[in-house]
């Protein structure tokens, strides 16, 4: 019964994460598209970070709880489970186009910072402030990239929601609150319930950040390209799957280390190197053709089934 209970609020903090995380971005894109800030700085920053909301909500919780297996686990998870299965996924539907500067620039960055992390948490088993400070250089880095490139025409964001009617500055902000009590609150129910249910199944912490937690905070992701390779609009998934891993490490660890010293158990240096593999297969499987293909998708799922068998044994 219990373990049914601590499953139900795990479902339920999911659904505030990713409920809460959509809200706040529409009212906060929104709010800030009516104050005149331009949809480009709007979209590489709330648009852009608001689909690691979910991630950073959690790891940020974790640590402050002291559950830094999950911190962690969550966003190598998250990443593993982004290229593997999401991608994989993906591509067994609809084989997808990707462009040239994903190839060349944003994909092996994802590899470079992944080894940064992993430097960094290795050195003293800890993702400290100084981490975090680097971690964060690294994320304004990437977006003066991005800015870049938006201005040479590249479509490097999600589209900025567009303001309706109804959308007053009062309901906005209405949104902007309630989506942000939901993520913390949602944070909260998702980070005690995946504690509880690591002690239940006799799990530790590590094994629930990469496997559930990263599930369930992946799933706006998993959603929103599986919908898109099944309208035959697959192209958009790598190079937000691709962003959205940037964001995890920068984004999302590099906050939670500024907010608090993140522990990084040496345990970790296998899932860190799944995490590099699964981005080297990437590249290895998009070089010839500048596509994802089928053979390439079911090759991910089998990377990752293989080490789902890894984990559990």
């Amino acid at each position: 019964m219990q373990i049914i209970l601590q499953l139900l609020l795990l479902t339920v903090g999911f659904v505030m994460l990713i409920k809460g995380a959509d809200w706040f971005v529409d009212g906060a894109s929104k709010l800030a598209d009516q104050l005149g800030i331009p949809q480009l700085v709007i979209g590489l920053t709330i648009v852009a970070m608001g689909t690691s909301a979910p991630e950073a909500a959690v790891s940020i919780n974790s640590a402050l709880k002291e559950n830094a297996g999950i911190t962690i686990g969550n966003v190598v998870g998250s990443n593993i489970m982004n290229v593997l299965v999401i991608l994989g996924l993906t591509a067994a539907i609809r084989a997808i186009e990707v462009k040239k500067s994903t190839i060349r620039y944003e994909i092996p960055f994802t590899v470079l910072i992944t080894v940064v992390l992993a430097l960094l948490g290795l050195a003293d088993n800890t993702v400290n402030r100084r981490d975090g400070v680097i971690l964060w250089g690294l994320m304004l880095v990437y977006l003066l990239y991005l800015l870049r490139m938006a201005r040479k025409g590249q479509d490097v964001v999600e589209d900025v929601p567009q303001i309706t009617e109804k959308d007053t500055p009062l309901r906005l902000i209405l949104l902007i609150i309630i989506g942000g009590i939901l993520i913390v609150w949602g944070a909260d129910v998702t980070v005690n319930a995946a504690t509880e249910l690591a002690y239940l199944f006799h799990m530790d912490d590590r094994l629930i950040g990469l496997t559930i937690v990263a599930f369930g905070t992946s799933l706006p992701e998993l959603v929103t390209s599986v919908t898109a390779a099944v309208k035959g609009k697959a192209d958009i998934a790598v190079g937000n799957i691709v962003g959205s891993n940037i964001f995890n490490i920068l984004f999302v660890v590099g906050t939670a280390a500024l907010i608090t010293p993140v522990d990084y158990s040496a345990n970790f240096l296998v899932d860190t190197i799944v995490a590099v593999g699964a981005m080297v297969l990437l590249q290895i499987c998009v070089l010839p053709k500048k596509k994802l293909g089928r053979l390439g998708g079911v090759v991910m799922l089998a990377g990752y089934a293989a080490y789902f068998v890894y984990l559990i044994q």
